[in-house]
């Protein structure tokens, strides 16, 4: 599920204490007194990792005639449709289907009819994936007796999270059988693990490097990455606090009885009907950070009066006065800009391209889960990613009156998270919060397998094309693959 994100805050943030204790980072610190700050604004140790989802096997181009056309509806919001259409490509690939421009069930969810071509620059999805799948922009008409009709499409419902063997035999079955099919609805409906490295490439492919925003998107957020870049290093905050998450979450006692009344309902009305008790969920880690909360967190880590932060907000639940302590904590000034699909991709890409980012909320969220993984992608970025769950008896401690050591403990629990190095995903962790090893390469290379490829990524996909296909790819037209996300 995701949260509608409808205003993006720029804040600078003000921060009263010092750093006096912590424990080692993943790697990045000895010793309780090695921690500073500096080194949580760098990126994080990569161990000579370095982002790479260029094929390292065989890979041969996709064919002039294919089994037929498919066609995605991709629902949810901003990053739950770009992983569909990630999913989208890799299906298609499977199949040796041409792909048709995805649709963005965009007017569902954001009330807007951006759509694909308002969001992505189609022609730079097109020609980066014209190695991996064929992508027309419109299903193409059937010529019949001198006439053109329209190609009749058979629909599917595939079962969530697919494995690959699915795609190979039941819906190619149906594509072979009708000629174009349509797979809808497309969110999570391929499995995470694939089995095959290539195909795991191939979604980082389309991740990081097909999906490219739009220019009058990129533009904007790049002034605002430029208004906070003017005065140094900044942070992005991405604060989940919005009706429809605290309803999932089933955090409702800090409410008043009216807004309790109202997330109760709205939780009967969009998702399973079952009794939750809020202090039990809070023990355990599953209520969202609350600002508050959060401002205590970057209290606590030492930030200074100089830090800028860019707060990627939803419609804040209970309004204001949950705000204000965090403001009174860590805040100075609060500027609106965009909203809708526009202010998600916005966010997005502001979220991306700072120093360091702090996710309030990583269960159910498409929108931190997606970043985290890209920002690894993106160079290891620092991501700090505090642990609800040993956090909560902290915050709860502290409640109750019992605030002794309140910042060193909530410093040492900070400082036992991973900040955004390499590591293994653990289970049931998405691939695309975390697509390393696949979409990495390491130099030197522990293992053979890691090694980097060329740094022409592409020249033998080019030659496989040229001798192929008679050459209807010329080499004039290659674009990186192995190197890094534009960074507009």
């Amino acid at each position: 599920m995701t949260g509608r994100l409808s205003v993006s805050v720029l804040v600078i943030v003000a921060c009263i204490m010092c750093l006096l204790s912590t424990i080692s980072i993943y790697r990045a610190f000895n010793s309780v007194e090695d921690l500073d700050l500096d080194k949580l604004w760098q990126t994080a140790p990569s161990g000579g990792w370095k982002p790479s989802s260029a094929p390292r096997s065989n890979w041969p181009p996709p064919p002039e005639e294919t089994n037929g056309y498919v066609r995605v509806r991709c629902n949810g919001g901003l990053v739950q449709q770009r992983s569909a259409i990630c999913n989208a490509v890799v299906a298609a690939r499977i199949m040796n289907a041409t792909l048709v421009l995805p649709e963005l069930d965009t007017n569902a969810f954001w009330h807007d009819d951006s759509g694909f071509s308002g969001t992505y620059d189609v022609e730079h999805f097109i020609k980066s994936l014209r190695y991996d799948v064929k992508v027309v922009e419109r299903l193409p008409e059937i010529d019949s007796k001198g006439r053109t009709k329209k190609r009749k499409s058979y629909q599917i419902r595939p079962p969530r999270d697919a494995s690959p063997h699915w795609y190979a035999t039941e819906a190619l079955e149906k594509l072979k059988k009708h000629g174009s099919v349509y797979l809808t609805p497309f969110s999570h409906r391929l499995a995470e693990e694939l089995g095959d490295p290539e195909l795991q490439r191939l979604r980082c492919r389309v991740n990081y490097h097909a999906l490219k925003f739009k220019t009058h998107i990129m533009e904007l957020s790049n002034a605002i990455v430029n208004k906070l870049r003017a005065e140094g290093r900044f942070m992005a905050i991405h604060l989940r606090f919005e009706l429809d998450m605290l309803a999932f979450a089933g955090c409702f006692k800090i409410f008043s009885p009216e807004e309790q009344k109202i997330l109760v309902k709205y939780r009967k009305e969009n998702f399973a009907d079952k009794e939750l008790d809020h202090e039990a969920r809070r023990a355990m880690g599953k209520c969202p950070l609350t600002p508050e909360e959060v401002g205590l967190i970057l209290r606590a880590l030492g930030f200074d009066n100089n830090t800028r932060i860019f707060l990627a907000v939803g419609d804040l639940f209970g309004g204001y006065r949950f705000l204000k302590p965090m403001k009174d904590l860590v805040m100075q000034g609060i500027d609106d800009t965009t909203k809708g699909l526009l202010g998600s991709a916005v966010d997005y890409m502001v979220c991306l391209l700072s120093d360091i980012f702090l996710p309030t909320y990583d269960g159910p969220s498409n929108f931190a889960n997606n970043l985290m993984g890209h920002r690894l992608y993106y160079g290891f970025r620092t991501i700090l990613r505090p642990d609800r769950k040993d956090l909560a008896p902290i915050f709860i401690d502290r409640e109750r009156g019992r605030a002794a050591y309140f910042e060193s403990r909530v410093r040492r629990v900070m400082a036992s998270t991973n900040v955004g190095g390499p590591r293994w995903r653990v289970p049931k962790e998405s691939f695309y919060t975390n697509p390393w090893p696949e979409c990495f390469c390491q130099t030197p290379a522990r293992y053979p397998a890691d090694a980097c490829p060329a740094d022409d990524a592409l020249e033998p996909l080019d030659d496989g094309l040229l001798g192929e296909n008679g050459g209807r790819a010329a080499a004039s037209n290659r674009t990186e693959v192995n190197s890094g996300p534009d960074d507009e």
